[in-house]
């Protein structure tokens, strides 16, 4: 558990102060490095289940699909046009990530072994290669700093609540075979914390963003202005959605591992296992968080 507290006290100012105040391209490069290094052990995962995964070809894929995201963020282009360029693309890589890997399997000595090894890497791109990117250019949108805080203290919050919680006082197990120290007071709890933490934020939001501009960790674009009351039940609402696709996101990856034989899926982060283990409920919250703020309700500009 030390090793776990000490990681975490490391790692969240220099996340913080990424998602705050780096430019987007820089945040475009770190967000690449951490999907690669995700691929990576999933793609380690999957020799688990017999495959001899495309590394190569999968990593130059990823590559080169946060290579686009960084040329358009420095373009500077209006949140909207930056949107649009956003599902062109990445949604022409999903298109053709299937093909491609599949063409470069014909390679394959074993015939056997081509399909297994282009399944696992365009799903690696889906799974965790795009939700990373949704990350990057969520903080493309007006207030996208803010909406990344919020993403990130909503998750973060239930998923202390949920260790926690669930290791002194859980008793009903949630999903034995999948995640045997999983439990249902565990997840209750989990919930209840990301309310908390969303509604606390966004009753704050003016005061935290102006707070935030003034001592410089963010523009003025990348905070929640113009709104001194906003209504809360839309983002009870984006709360409790963000905060179940964060613990399915949990199970998920449980899931994959318990099918690999792995009880990690790597070890570079002391304490919580490797960065897949650490990023797994951010893999299916960011679509929704991006789907909200970049699609379905894009915030107002806030100057």
């Amino acid at each position: 558990m030390l090793k776990r507290i000490a990681t975490a006290v490391v790692l969240i100012p220099i996340v913080m102060l990424l998602v705050l105040r780096a430019p987007v391209p820089v945040l475009a490069v770190v967000a690449a490095a951490v999907a690669l290094i995700a691929v990576q052990e999933f793609l380690k995962l999957m020799e688990g289940y017999g495959a001899q995964p495309l590394r190569l070809p999968t990593y130059i894929f990823v590559g080169l699909c946060f290579l686009f995201l960084a040329a358009s963020a420095a373009a500077g282009e209006t949140p909207q046009l930056s949107a649009l360029k956003f599902v062109l693309g990445l949604g022409f890589a999903c298109a053709i990530a299937p093909f491609l890997f599949l063409t470069i399997g014909l390679r394959r000595a074993q015939m056997s072994g081509a399909y297994p090894a282009a399944a696992a890497s365009a799903f690696a791109f889906v799974y965790i290669a795009l939700p990373m990117a949704m990350l990057v250019q969520l903080r493309q949108q007006w207030a996208g700093a803010f909406w990344l805080l919020y993403l990130l203290l909503v998750v973060w919050a239930g998923d202390i609540f949920a260790y926690f919680v669930g290791r002194s006082l859980g008793r009903h197990l949630m999903a034995p075979r999948i995640s045997p120290k999983k439990t249902w007071e565990g997840a209750a709890a989990s919930l209840a914390a990301s309310l908390v933490a969303g509604i606390l934020l966004f009753t704050y939001a003016l005061q935290i963003s102006s707070f935030l501009l003034r001592v410089g960790l963010i523009e003025r674009r990348d905070g929640l202005f113009g709104l001194e009351k906003p209504e809360l039940w839309p983002i009870v609402l984006l709360t409790v959605a963000l905060n179940i696709a964060a613990q399915l996101g949990d199970l998920v990856e449980s899931l994959i591992k318990r099918g690999a034989g792995a009880k990690d899926s790597g070890s570079i982060l002391p304490g919580h296992g490797g960065m897949l283990d650490r990023i797994d409920a951010l893999l299916f919250a960011a679509p929704i968080l991006w789907f909200y703020v970049a699609a379905l309700f894009p915030p107002a500009r806030p100057w």
